[in-house]
């Protein structure tokens, strides 16, 4: 398994040359840096510590430069695993690109869910919206509390009803990587990836997946800019 930390930039959509749309998820790709590597021996479990986006020493904690000054780098802003034995031959301080992945492969996408603040149970857990009709009363209240008849007084664990909602580690599996591009530091990837703009995901091999397809042929704009 692979693995790479990326920011969620935005979406968009591309065509290929046969003139299929194609709606994508822009995820910027800055070189991943090895901070560690953990072994059965020492840990117990096997996988590669990853960071980027440096942080200032004046801003970072005295174990966190220290961590960093044993690969000769600078402190990380955000540093995440990945248990990965196909990764393990990389070095340590050395710096892993988007070209890890290709066109075509398919990937697993992780990410912290948009926050939506306090809300409802109808949109929180797409509860049934009471009696439209005027006088009612309740159009988008959360139901009865009924405990079955037990007579406990108390609220069964479980029970749905309105909170916080959002703000939680979301999967989005089998996405197809359609471009990567080292150069300018991003990957394109088909359909949406959790989280917000700007927001930090962790992109890894699909564990499900029913095979790698063939890699899409785009439109190549630059093309078309050169010959006018």
């Amino acid at each position: 398994m692979k693995g790479l930390l990326g920011r969620k930039v935005g979406m968009t959509q591309v065509f290929t040359e046969d003139g299929v749309l194609i709606p994508v998820t822009v995820v910027e790709v800055q070189p991943n840096v090895v901070l560690q590597k953990k072994t059965m021996e020492n840990d117990g479990y096997v996988a590669i510590q990853l960071g980027i986006e440096d942080v200032k020493e004046s801003r970072a904690t005295k174990p966190a430069i220290g961590h960093a000054k044993k690969v000769n780098t600078a402190p990380k802003h955000y540093i995440r695993e990945f248990r990965s034995e196909e990764m393990m031959s990389y070095e340590l301080g050395a710096e892993i690109k988007a070209d890890i992945f290709s066109a075509g492969e398919m990937v697993d996408v992780i990410g912290t869910s948009k926050g939506h603040g306090f809300t409802g149970a109808v949109k929180r857990h797409n509860q049934t919206i009471g009696p439209k009709t005027h006088g009612s009363g309740h159009h988008r209240g959360m139901g009865s509390a009924a405990t079955t008849g037990l007579g406990t007084n108390k609220i069964d664990p479980g029970f749905t009803m309105p909170g916080h909602y959002g703000v939680d580690r979301t999967t989005n599996k089998n996405l197809e990587v359609i471009k990567v591009d080292t150069e300018k530091n991003y990957m394109l990837i088909k359909g949406n990836v959790p989280g917000p703009k700007k927001g930090l995901v962790m992109i890894q091999s699909a564990k499900c997946s029913k095979g790698d397809v063939e890699a899409k042929v785009l439109v190549d704009y630059s093309k078309t800019n050169e010959e006018e």
